[in-house]
């Protein structure tokens, strides 16, 4: 397919090589020029104009509402745009309908896992659709993911991914406190691991996490500013819908703490730091 892969952060870039390998001829563009990039196309315009499949992989709603503004003037008809930012479920609602009147086909497509996954081509999708036109572009990603999974109308996709998200964080929170305490008790951080790695608490969010805790190298796999971003819409589409989630709301608050500290790039396991103190 021709693919343009807008967004070339760590996600993204990932795509971009793992399209190439596959015999796609790719298009890339960044909101910060990197020349050095396979098939980097300076101009949005141009790297959009004789695409079939366009995934956006940016930060954040804002950020899709400016690309769109660009490029939808240019957009081929028929072409699928494919939203892979963690947004909110009123805002890629909305961003379909852009898409839509300007002859274009969208999917509401967020994703889980992380820089090792994306590089494993483990990631999992999760796919919003209002019109089937995920067939068309479903072979393309299928070499890229472990899994494809069908959630509704555009906005189910969106809601799922929130809903996972708060609960890694969640998880993450109560793995940091309890390796706090711990170690605080004289327990090797090894040994909590080992431990751990027979308990029924156990979960491959540890594995990925370990290396991190026991070498204190916190650069991003996922970063402290996108997951407190994604905290920050559960909690807004949680009181659009009358629920209360109080633990994320907590959670939420160590999140804010982090990027006051200067921490919003790091991974999110810098959590830990801030749960020491």
């Amino acid at each position: 397919m021709r693919i343009t892969v807008i967004g070339l952060g760590i996600i993204g870039s990932v795509w971009a090589k793992h399209w190439i390998q596959d015999g796609h001829a790719v298009k890339t563009w960044n909101r910060t020029p990197k020349p050095d990039a396979p098939g980097f196309t300076a101009d949005l315009i141009a790297a959009v104009q004789d695409a079939e499949l366009v995934a956006i992989v940016v930060a954040d709603a804002s950020a899709v509402d400016a690309i769109l503004t660009t490029l939808l003037p240019a957009l081929p008809k028929g072409a699928v745009v494919a939203q892979h930012s963690t947004i909110g479920v009123d805002q890629t609602q909305g961003f379909a309908a852009r898409v839509r009147a300007a002859g274009g086909h969208y999917l509401d497509m967020p994703f889980t896992g992380s820089k090792p996954a994306a590089e494993a081509r483990q990631v999992v999708y999760f796919v919003g659709d209002d019109d089937g036109s995920f067939v068309a572009v479903e072979a393309t990603y299928a070499g890229m993911s472990r899994a494809r999974l069908p959630m509704g109308g555009v906005g189910k996709a969106a809601a799922i991914k929130l809903a996972m998200n708060l609960l890694i964080a969640g998880l993450h929170q109560s793995m940091a406190e309890s390796f706090t305490l711990a170690t605080r008790a004289g327990i090797d951080p090894a040994t909590w691991f080992s431990t751990l790695d027979l308990n029924v608490a156990k979960s491959p969010l540890a594995d990925l996490k370990k290396p991190k805790y026991l070498s204190g190298d916190w650069s991003p796999q996922f970063s402290v500013k996108h997951m407190h971003k994604d905290l920050r819409l559960a909690l807004g589409l949680a009181q659009s819908l009358g629920v209360n989630l109080a633990n994320t709301a907590t959670v939420e608050a160590a999140y804010a703490e982090a990027e006051r500290r200067g921490w919003g790039d790091r991974d999110f396991s810098t959590l830990l730091d801030v749960v020491k103190g």
